[in-house]
């Protein structure tokens, strides 16, 4: 360890302390290469730094001023008049005094503390034992402790005592909070939208991270920050397997990997969410750029879980602001990456301040975050703006949404006359399910997705001849030795005009992963992904984007670049999830998506939920989950987005620099300081 003594008061010398040898005997292993500063002075100058740091207008012992670094450890400052002073009262001699001051100094420069009672018995402990192998007798053996460091103000409040919370590392503790603080994060989603559980979640793992000391490999890193990742992700996704018992022929041969789907959920989060976390304990950082690049990191992995298994980039931590309609608009500028960057900047960056109330980078980094959130809200309210309603909407085509919410256990033939019986009847239902009091003919009427009980394989579909208008219809189609899960359009005269099939599928629901290992339900093949289709309407051409069920989720995936259609549609089939989180959350999603297009979404759910989304993200009408009906509307307020134009990729790559930039902008202003 290097010690650098600096004689800011030449009295100093007078006395023969070994000021390296009682440092080095304070620190412990961990710390053994790193580097302390003690300067020695009178207590005029350490008044001055007591006033200006810790707003105590009076002289004390020793100050010491952490850096955060675990190789530039920080600074101690010692005075001698005070110390003097002290050791004669306690009938000391003025080097043993110091000792005491020495090693008090290096502890909490090591993350020791005594604000409460039990800190302080840690903490006096360990300078017992430090003291007594330098030969040293115990400084506690009086009531009257000449150590007053403290700042003066009640300690033992509530915000103190879980601030400082000590929690040994690789205890049962340690994992269960961990835990604990995954699944506290989960609440800030639909249809719970408790966002501040989200941030205290996030803060919380993030602020047990940084506050162990020891130096640990990749792998331990990654174990200690594991039941994070595997609980939150269990919390939010483990409606999936609701899917499994919908169906009882499919619960028969299914429900055998429930477990083994929960431990592979938890798995494949613990390993992915908890990355970010991994890779700031791993490395040695200090706090200001720890925090830069905890969000950075954070992103970064938000972007990665685009094409993971096809990808799915489900519930990025932008979504708990869905309530917050300034916020969450924001997104139409630096899109749910720029947003998630900013709201866990925010987080990381206010927890290195608690921590570091001293240390002008860590301020100037929870400032900049905060202007980059107010100039995102800005934005939005923008956005918001950009995308009301019109004062006439003559012109707008009339578009009828079908939610059949039929129960999946209808849709199980036992026989082939009954299959067939089934389709029929169900024909006429969709008939009759389209139908509706309104004097209004509709332009376009759009049902669900797999709504159309027969799989297409020519281009005649007579259900839009009988309804005399165009029809969106979900259903299969087959076509050379492949089945597809597709989008049909269909004009008043019987005739699909054009066919759309689905690009991003399931992983196991609708493709094998990892061949015939674990079973599939389907297997079909995916479309070719971005398309633009004209849908010719009595008020004139209605230029959409098609959307099958999750494709929705996935940022850039739908609209190709230089169009600007009117509208998305999407169409799915949420019923495999009954009354689940799941449902909302998808409800979620298109919101977010039509934010970050600026495009209003026009969604037809099978069961629910089937809705107008504006593209500010507002539901403007809905049909709830499991009701059967139909529902009319408008859309209006497309336009171009600074993220839609950009694009996500890009938008990774200016994170990424800004982060960079910020960093060696704070390293450079540091030096000159």
């Amino acid at each position: 360890m290097q010690v650098y003594v600096n004689y800011d008061n030449k009295k100093w010398k007078r006395y023969n302390i070994d000021f390296e040898k009682i440092a080095e005997a304070a620190v412990s292993a961990e710390y053994k290469k790193s580097e302390v500063s003690i300067t020695l002075v009178d207590d005029k100058h350490i008044h001055t730094l007591n006033r200006q740091y810790r707003g105590i207008d009076k002289p004390t012992n020793v100050l010491s001023f952490e850096l955060g670094d675990n190789v530039l450890l920080g600074d101690i400052f010692i005075s001698l008049d005070t110390v003097v002073k002290e050791a004669r009262a306690a009938h000391i001699s003025v080097e043993e005094h110091t000792a005491h001051m020495i090693v008090h100094g290096m502890l909490h420069l090591q993350g020791y503390d005594h604000l409460c009672d039990q800190e302080a018995a840690i903490m006096e402990k360990r300078e017992i034992q430090i003291l007594k192998k330098l030969g040293y007798n115990n400084p506690y053996t009086e009531d009257n402790v000449v150590c007053n460091c403290e700042n003066g103000k009640p300690c033992c409040t509530f915000f103190h005592k879980i601030i400082n919370i000590k929690v040994r590392e690789n205890s049962v503790w340690q994992y269960i909070l961990s835990a604990l603080f995954g699944i506290i994060c989960s609440f800030g989603f639909a249809p719970f939208h408790l966002w501040m559980l989200s941030l205290i979640g996030i803060g919380g793992m993030y602020y047990l991270t940084i506050k162990q000391n020891n130096k640990v490999g990749v792998f331990k890193s990654w174990i200690i920050a594991f039941p994070f990742g595997a609980f939150y992700g269990i919390a939010m996704f483990w409606w999936v397997l609701h899917s499994i018992y919908v169906v009882p022929e499919l619960a028969k041969q299914f429900a055998i990997w429930t477990i083994p789907g929960l431990i592979g959920i938890g798995l494949i989060c613990g390993i992915i969410l908890s990355i970010p976390f991994a890779v700031i304990r791993y490395i040695s950082i200090k706090p200001p750029y720890r925090a830069i690049w905890f969000a950075t990191i954070w992103t970064f992995v938000l972007w990665l879980r685009e094409w993971f298994l096809t990808g799915f980039p489900w519930n990025p931590i932008s979504n708990i602001t869905i309530t917050l309609p300034m916020v969450i608009n924001s997104m139409a500028l630096w899109g749910a990456l720029g947003l998630s960057c900013v709201i866990i900047g925010l987080v990381a960056s206010f927890i290195e301040l608690l921590r570091n109330k001293k240390c002008k980078s860590c301020l100037f980094v929870f400032v900049m975050y905060m202007i980059l959130f107010l100039g995102g809200c800005s934005y939005g309210y923008f956005n918001m703006k950009q995308s009301g309603m019109p004062n006439n909407i003559d012109n707008a085509p009339l578009i009828r949404i079908v939610q059949p919410a039929e129960s999946a256990v209808y849709k199980m033939p036992k026989s082939r006359q009954e299959a067939q019986d089934i389709a029929e009847q169900k024909v006429e239902d969709l008939i009759t399910w389209a139908r509706s009091d309104n004097v209004n003919s509709p332009d376009i009427i759009v049902y669900p997705e797999t709504a159309y009980p027969y799989v297409m394989v020519d281009n005649r579909f007579p259900l839009s001849h009988i309804l005399n208008t165009n029809v969106v219809m979900g259903t299969n189609s087959f076509s050379n030795g492949k089945m597809y899960n597709s989008m049909i359009f269909a004009d008043k005269n019987g005739i699909v005009t054009h066919l759309y099939s689905k690009s991003h599928l399931v992983p196991f629901g609708e493709y094998r992963p990892f061949g015939d290992i674990i079973p599939t339900p389907g297997q079909l093949t995916p479309g070719n992904g971005k398309e633009i289709i004209n849908i010719k309407t009595s008020k004139g051409d209605f230029v959409i984007v098609p959307a099958i069920c999750y494709e929705i989720i996935f940022t850039d995936s739908l609209v190709p670049k230089n169009t600007n259609p009117d509208a998305i549609i999407n169409i799915t089939n949420d019923t495999w999830f009954g009354f689940t989180p799941g449902v909302y959350q998808h409800l979620d999603m298109v919101r977010r998506y039509a934010i970050e297009s600026g495009l209003p979404v026009i969604r037809a759910n099978y069961s629910g939920i089937s809705a107008f989304v504006a593209p500010d993200g507002n539901v403007e009408s809905l049909l709830p989950v499991g009701q059967n009906g139909n529902l009319d509307g408008f859309v209006w307020g497309a336009h171009n987005t600074p993220y839609r134009t950009i694009g996500r990729n890009m938008w990774m790559l200016i994170i990424l620099v800004f982060s960079a930039i910020v960093s060696i902008s704070i390293s450079v202003f540091q030096k000159k300081d």
